[in-house]
């Protein structure tokens, strides 16, 4: 029998081993997903040679892999039953790193490239295990009858030996000398819980203590018909340990353009605000079942993080420490697919269950208006899943189309109105013409509304138009309201009546001026700039302490009783300090109905005098 073989690697390789073992992987229990996955290739070799061959070594051995360990003795073994290597394969395949591109590798670390911008065109991923052993010893038998067994061996120097050894049976064995500081790889449940988050699907068995520690079946790998609902459910269940039932999941396989197998969820509810950055959103993404991440923000737009599930592809270029992905044009491609089948599954989710709709919308909808906001190139296909509160709708949601369905023909734009509530612009003065004249109005009070509007100019060749703006054409707005009392105002005393709104007002207004579409409220606050400045103050409203409110303009509706009240009480008694006070407080009334007031408190005291007034006056009338 030979002797043993001692070989050098060499000079550049024993810097490559020392940056592959130190300096590549973030997290040192990777190296066992690397030994795993190197163990499971073999035995599908193995396994694709037996439909073949039947003169093999062993075959009635089980295809499966043993993780061993010896607490006291700080080793670790795997073991597998694969199609195992010669003399020259160990030269070939443990020796490739010497000869298959390190000089390649090594310029590009000398020249300041990242090591993850390299994709991997050599095994490296066996030298993972240097980061926690002090040496290694691989002995293999070849799945060849007259084949002879080896082992090799190094402590991740500059050397490697081959001697023979007395291996009987077919496969490797992996024998670590674990380090000083690594010995917490040498217990049971340590071994476990790395088998269950890297390779809990690797095909084949995966034996710790004599026990299974893997699953074996992805369930994203399977038929669509050949899983259940239940099935659906339970992974789920596993994946986000959220024991409520998804609102929807979808199950995609493709070959082409790209590989691609994905289960994805959508929740019931989220954990946290849309506006707040999650640190653990994405994808678990998966290569051929190992795990290679677990949250990976690069399949879906960031306006779908709330997305849960995995994607597997065997197309995905990962970096040489499989351990972050390259770009390219294929996730590009996974991106658009799973994007277009969310969108898709969305839709017909409103078509056919209105009711969980309404749930993914109040829970959801704000990615969906930030979707709209920010992805100019598929924003078209956004809009079928946009929904509305409306004037009209009482309190249901509405979707653009359906807005549009029941337009009159006379109707050529779309309204809406911004505002911090629901009931805040329900009483706003700005609908007293649309419910005049029976036009439908689209509530927008999130704080995403004002983002969304200014990439939402149009839909099906319709402007949308904000209800206050100052050049807002409306058929029929040409003739001031009638007076409620019967008595119109002189212009003399309508004169007086807006000076005296100037005056009190000051800078906080650019212009008073009549309303011609007020029929039941006193005055509204018309904008005075047009388009994304308006709509962005009240953005700046939430996220700047020191904003300030831009000069409006104020409309006064003429025939209104109070109006016309105070127009008397200017030519009767310009003196009283009622006056004043009631324009001030019509003026801060308006402006928190449009969310624009700075500190709404502040009404408190001038309501208090208003209503001792009002009340004095009373009692002495009585």
């Amino acid at each position: 029998m030979s002797q043993t073989e001692s070989l050098e690697f060499k000079a550049e390789v024993r810097q490559l081993l020392h940056i592959l073992s130190h300096s590549l992987y973030k997290e040192r229990e990777i190296f066992l997903r690397e030994l795993l996955s190197n163990a499971s290739d073999a035995l599908h070799r193995m396994q694709f040679e037996m439909l073949t061959n039947q003169d093999v070594l062993d075959p009635d051995a089980e295809l499966a892999i043993h993780v061993d360990f010896d607490a006291e003795a700080h080793t670790l073994t795997v073991s597998d039953t694969g199609i195992g290597m010669t003399r020259d394969e160990f030269v070939e395949n443990l020796g490739t790193i010497a000869h298959s591109g390190a000089m390649a590798f090594m310029k590009n670390l000398e020249e300041g490239q990242k090591v993850e911008d390299i994709i991997g065109q050599f095994g490296v991923g066996f030298y993972a295990v240097f980061m926690v052993a002090d040496e290694v010893r691989v002995t293999s038998r070849s799945y060849r009858p007259e084949a002879t067994a080896w082992t090799w061996t190094s402590q991740g120097d500059s050397a490697y030996t081959l001697t023979p050894a007395d291996k009987v049976t077919r496969g490797t064995v992996v024998e670590v000398q674990l380090k000083e500081d690594a010995t917490d790889f040498a217990a049971a449940w340590r071994l476990q819980q790395i088998v269950k988050k890297h390779s809990n699907y690797v095909s084949f068995p995966i034996y710790v203590e004599k026990e299974v520690a893997n699953q074996q079946t992805a369930l994203w790998r399977k038929s669509p018909q050949d899983v259940s609902e239940d099935d659906y459910a339970e992974f789920y269940r596993q994946l986000t340990l959220d024991f409520e039932k998804p609102l929807l999941h979808l199950h995609i396989q493709s070959d082409v353009p790209v590989d691609l197998h994905s289960v994805l969820y959508i929740p019931r509810h989220r954990d946290r605000g849309v506006l707040r950055m999650r640190a653990d959103y994405g994808l678990k993404l998966y290569s051929r079942k190992i795990l290679i991440q677990e949250d990976n923000k690069d399949l879906l737009p960031e306006y779908m993080r709330f997305v849960e599930g995995v994607v597997d592809s065997a197309d995905i270029p990962l970096n040489v420490a499989r351990e972050t992905v390259q770009s390219s044009r294929t996730i590009g491609h996974i991106k658009k697919a799973l994007r277009s089948r969310l969108v898709k599954e969305l839709r017909a989710l409103g078509d056919e269950k209105p009711d969980d709709y309404k749930l993914f919308w109040e829970t959801f909808g704000a990615f969906v208006k930030e979707g709209v906001s920010s992805d100019f190139g598929g924003r078209d296909d956004l809009l079928p899943l946009l929904r509305f509160t409306t004037s009209k709708s009482g309190g249901a949601l509405v979707s653009l189309m359906e807005y549009v369905g029941r337009m009159p023909e006379t109707q050529t734009e779309l309204y809406y109105i911004l505002g911090d509530t629901l009931d805040a612009v329900a009483g706003s003065p700005h609908l007293d013409y649309f419910r005049a004249h029976d036009l439908e109005v689209l509530y927008l009070v999130d704080p995403l509304d004002p983002f969304m509007v200014q990439s939402l100019r149009e839909y099906e060749g319709k402007a949308l138009k904000n209800v206050d703006d100052p050049d807002l054409k409306l058929p029929d707005a040409d003739t001031p309201a009638a007076p409620e009392t019967g008595a119109e105002l002189s212009p003399a005393a309508f004169g007086q009546l807006i000076v005296r709104f100037q005056g009190v007002l000051g800078e906080g207004v650019k212009e008073v001026r009549e309303s011609k579409l007020l029929t039941d409220s006193p005055c509204r606050l018309v904008s005075a700039e047009t388009g994304p400045v308006r709509e962005m103050a009240r953005v700046r409203r939430l996220l700047e302490q020191d904003f300030e409110i831009p000069p409006q303009i104020l409309e006064i509706n003429r025939g209104h009783p109070l109006i016309q009240n105070l127009a008397h009480m200017i030519e009767a008694q310009p003196f009283n300090p009622l006056i004043d006070m009631t324009i001030q407080q019509l003026f801060d009334s308006l402006l928190l109905l449009e969310g624009l007031h700075p500190n709404p408190a502040q009404m408190a005291p001038r309501i208090q005098k208003i209503l001792e007034q009002a009340a004095a006056s009373a009692a002495k009338t009585a």
